[in-house]
């Protein structure tokens, strides 16, 4: 998928890696249209790339948003890219969160995405060639305490980009599945990142995981993993899952006290 010649829709495009994607897309020549509550940062980034990115206010866990994104894709004459980069954390013990904060999370990150897909791919069919791209997690592999939503919500959203990409193979659509390890973003509560620290956790730039998942968007790769070692531990856990199930138990006090430390902030 040559750059120059995409028409994107793309959603949390004023979050962390949204907004390093719509970027580095409207650098490389591609039209945008970004979606996201709230304009934020892309208002500078307009100022920028006037002729390149569009804003969409949407609020895409309700049906009346997606349809303003997709009212508004037709507007614009085409799409043949559809990147589901909206994503929302939660760094708790899952009996920490209570029912409201738990069906966003997965509304966010999962319902929106399916729902946005599915309302999009008439436009995608219609093109010579397309492609989904879903942004999940080394999360969506590798099942980890302290994040059991958010982990449930990204290994549905690996299943589903699989499910689809065989799904469409014999149409002009491909689905790509990327995953990043942990990035410095604002989604991070300040006990995932004080964690993270402790635990030596590697942490990506949103700049650096916006070029290699666009880079796996030009290659026309399936799917995207991105850090090291959390590509092997990926690998393994599919394979030996004990081996990490008793890694991962001796980080459990660790784990707890930084959630206990922290668990008025790290619940949204």
């Amino acid at each position: 998928m040559r750059l120059p010649e995409s028409v994107v829709i793309l959603t949390g495009a004023s979050g962390g890696i949204g907004l390093e994607l719509a970027e580095q897309l409207c650098a490389a020549g591609a039209q945008v249209l970004a979606v996201s509550r709230h304009m934020g940062k892309l208002a500078s980034l307009m100022n920028r790339y006037p002729d390149r990115l569009y804003w969409q206010a949407a609020d895409l866990r309700t049906r009346e948003g997606r349809e303003q994104v997709v009212a508004r894709a037709r507007e614009r004459g085409h799409v043949n890219v559809l990147i589901n980069a909206a994503g929302v954390n939660s760094f708790a013990l899952l009996d920490q969160l209570d029912e409201q904060a738990l069906d966003e999370l997965l509304d966010i990150n999962l319902t929106a995405p399916l729902q946005l897909t599915r309302a999009c791919l008439p436009l995608l069919r219609a093109q010579p060639k397309a492609l989904v791209v879903n942004v999940g997690s080394t999360y969506g592999s590798i099942g980890y305490p302290g994040y059991a939503t958010y982990c449930a919500s990204k290994f549905a959203l690996r299943g589903f980009s699989e499910a689809l990409r065989r799904e469409l193979a014999d149409t002009t659509v491909n689905v790509l599945y990327a995953a990043p390890r942990a990035t410095h973003t604002a989604m991070n509560s300040s006990a995932a990142t004080a964690l993270n620290q402790a635990l030596k956790v590697g942490m990506d730039d949103p700049a650096d995981v916006a070029r290699a998942v666009l880079e796996a968007v030009e290659s026309e790769r399936s799917e995207v993993y991105l850090g090291w070692p959390e590509k092997l531990f990926v690998r393994i856990n599919s394979m030996l899952p004990g081996i990490v199930d008793r890694a991962l138990r001796k980080q459990l006090p660790v784990i707890r006290r930084y959630i206990g430390n922290h668990s008025k902030e790290s619940i949204k």
